[in-house]
């Protein structure tokens, strides 16, 4: 699975119109599974990323995780995390899972989130609108296989 983690001061995401997700301070947490991801990786990267300490502690370092904070997370499932740049300027997607086993590795994923810190979704598949703001900015790629 791959995730690009966002510290956001709030978030939310929109479809058609309608607010399906928000969160408070904490992590957006943008997700693709790709294909090969297996049915342990969810709760790997949940706990992994749970754990990041990208918080400011009393002096001001990074030190804090979501979960010391009390924070949020809203996760987004975003395919194109998959995209192959490597030849011509359109991106390919072939490295995603297949999209039944994208939104059941993507919903594991936000039920193990949801254990450890409240947690509200987008809609998988959806054209979803995200507005955030951003926290520092903090941005950090992580992938399972690495």
């Amino acid at each position: 699975m791959r995730a690009l983690i966002q510290r956001v001061k709030s978030a939310q995401v929109h479809v058609d119109g309608a607010l399906v997700g928000e969160c408070g301070a904490g992590v957006l947490v943008l997700i693709c599974a790709m294909q090969g991801d297996t049915d342990d990786m969810p709760a790997k990267l949940a706990a992994k990323i749970s754990k990041l300490r990208i918080f400011k502690d009393d002096e001001g370092r990074m030190n804090r995780s979501v979960v010391d904070i009390s924070g949020e997370a809203l996760i987004v499932s975003q395919f194109t995390l998959a995209a192959d740049t490597s030849r011509g300027n359109r991106p390919g997607f072939s490295a995603a899972a297949a999209p039944q086993d994208g939104e059941r590795l993507y919903e594991a994923f936000a039920a193990e989130m949801g254990a450890l810190v409240p947690t509200r979704t987008g809609q998988f598949g959806a054209d979803m609108a995200v507005s955030l703001v951003n926290d520092g900015p903090v941005t950090i790629w992580m992938d399972t296989d690495a």
